[in-house]
């Protein structure tokens, strides 16, 4: 059942993109590699190249923890060699896992992997902070806008600003809503005309549920930093 939910493919690139906050092709690159100046960089998030145009609700949770590491200033793509210790230890999507983060020796084990690959401070996934192993500041913010069941993140929120809305791919073929009401579909009707007054009536939600969905459509359709 976990690996199911994981292995679930229903997401486009573009939907990485414009979900997580990415520039166009981000994630493309991050999951099936890219070509540049003659040279090809392997992806950071799959083994190798599978060229597919499919990204799984796995793939997607990983972009959303990487998504936090985007203002950096060190590519992402230095993760790929944690990243893949980080496999042989945890499957497929390590990054996917409670255990990974929140267990004590999960945590410890991300320490020991960051230093033998040498990985730069700003990526680091846990650091020590007055003698303690904790979650660095980007990994903070993702454990605080994701939910794990049966040891995996089974929901997450897309964006901290609107936390209403919640991708779950168990409902609303996994796009972003508010109690299961997807928050593309309210924005349209939106702009057809229906006032949101009556959206709420029609949907069961309140006008402020209204105003958060349209709130993200708005966020998640403008151009957000990578």
């Amino acid at each position: 059942m976990v690996s199911a939910l994981l292995d679930r493919a229903i997401y486009s690139y573009r939907d990485v993109d414009r979900l997580v906050g990415l520039h166009s092709g981000t994630a493309r690159r991050w999951l099936d590699g890219c070509r540049r100046a003659g040279r090809f960089y392997d992806p950071v998030l799959r083994e190798e190249p599978t060229g597919s145009e499919d990204v799984t609700w796995g793939e997607m949770v990983e972009a959303r923890l990487l998504a936090e590491f985007r203002s950096r200033k060190v590519p992402v793509q230095r993760l790929r060699p944690a990243i893949e210790r980080l496999r042989t230890e945890f499957g497929r999507y390590p990054l996917a896992h409670a255990r990974t983060l929140l267990d004590v020796e999960g945590r410890e084990l991300v320490r020991v992997v960051q230093e033998e690959v040498g990985l730069e401070r700003q990526l680091q996934l846990v650091v020590v902070r007055n003698g303690q192993l904790v979650l660095a500041d980007p990994a903070q913010r993702f454990h605080t806008a994701v939910e794990y069941d049966d040891d995996i993140v089974s929901r997450f929120r897309p964006d901290t600003r609107t936390p209403d809305v919640v991708m779950d791919p168990s409902r609303a073929f996994g796009q972003p809503a508010i109690r299961s009401v997807r928050t593309d579909s309210l924005a349209e009707d939106f702009r057809a005309g229906t006032i949101r007054e009556d959206l709420a009536d029609l949907y069961d939600l309140t006008a402020e549920q209204v105003d958060e969905a349209i709130r993200f459509e708005l966020i998640a359709g403008s151009d957000r930093a990578a």
